[in-house]
């Protein structure tokens, strides 16, 4: 029988998961929730025997559901999971997981006692250059890194708000955070600082910084910076440069650059992150087999206390230990 997901979020996000998922074979989208019932059923229009549905509490009590993708924004977080912990659904829940310590980590501990199958969308992980990435790191010492998300501010309104997003290092550049946690393991320790140079005066109501570098301690003893702007118009790209005993790897959403002395070369990203994504998660939704998937509930948390330190180091001008 087809598995029958519901999508937690009516923007961009949930609309792209629900239009991958309706293409996998045995996969069958049967639900939205939104902020509104209109919303939600206009969401599940494209979908034959789609409904919508304006809280998590209705959706559940009006489908039997396999599982549920959850894309909300950051401030928004907490009732669904806490909600799908407690009928035992298995979730891929969209990043940043939250704006604080308190509601991830009660979640977390929860996920960890029931054992509920969990995914987070941390789709770099899934990249064929970060594949190699990986591969090639076995036989080379790692020595610092320089990560970096360069680019201009989203027009959602909750994006610009510290309340709403938590700023740019949570909501965003917890990806690169994420990809060196996942390359290079844990950070120990973070320095940042943030400023509002111009968007502030340039778009109404902004409160979230618009510059910021954080550097970071890793537990195996080598370091990282990772800066980010969401002010400039043009010039925009993320990614992350590794320097190693035998040369560079450049990982982008294009690929994977391996400089070395006597050559230069590169892999291309071929295949579709968020497809793998959900072919692992839906994978162990259907066998109980979680080894697929390679950013759990669990380790989503681990990126997010990175993010929130360094949020909290900006505001103390102190280093913060994790």
């Amino acid at each position: 029988m087809a598995l029958q997901i519901g999508i937690v979020g009516t923007g961009w996000f949930g609309r792209m998961h629900a239009e991958k998922l309706a293409q996998m074979e045995g996969v069958n989208v049967a639900a939205f929730c939104g902020t509104s019932e209109d919303k939600a059923v206009q969401a599940a229009k494209p979908y034959a025997g789609a409904k919508g549905y304006a809280s998590i509490t209705n959706m559940l009590d009006g489908r039997k559901l396999d599982a549920v993708y959850i894309c909300v924004p950051p401030f928004a977080h907490g009732e669904v999971e806490n909600a799908l912990l407690e009928r035992n659904i298995p979730f891929l829940v969209e990043k940043p997981i939250g704006l604080d310590l308190e509601t991830p980590a009660a979640i977390a501990e929860a996920v960890e006692r029931t054992g509920l199958i969990t995914s987070a969308g941390y789709h770099f992980r899934y990249m064929d250059g970060t594949e190699k990435a990986r591969e090639l790191l076995q036989d080379r010492t790692s020595l610092m890194a320089l990560g970096y998300w360069m680019g201009s501010m989203p027009g959602v309104y909750w994006w610009r708000k510290m309340e709403g997003s938590g700023g740019q290092f949570i909501e965003q550049t917890t990806h690169i955070v994420d990809l060196l946690r996942y390359l290079l393991g844990e950070v120990t320790e973070v320095y940042a600082a943030y400023d509002n140079r111009i968007m502030s005066t340039k778009e109404e109501g902004v409160t979230v910084p618009d510059v910021g570098t954080v550097t970071m301690k890793l537990a195996s003893g080598g370091v990282a910076t990772i800066s980010n702007t969401c002010a400039i118009p043009a010039g925009d790209r993320a990614g992350l440069q590794i320097y190693t005993d035998q040369g560079v790897l450049e990982l982008s959403h294009s690929g994977l650059l391996d400089l070395r002395s006597d050559r230069k070369t590169e892999y291309l990203n071929r295949n579709n992150p968020y497809e793998k994504g959900n072919d692992a998660f839906l994978y162990a939704v259907r066998t109980g087999d979680t080894s697929r998937i390679r950013s759990t509930y669990a380790d989503a948390w681990r990126t997010h206390k990175v993010t929130i330190a360094a949020n909290r180091s900006a505001e103390s001008g102190l280093p913060v230990k994790i």
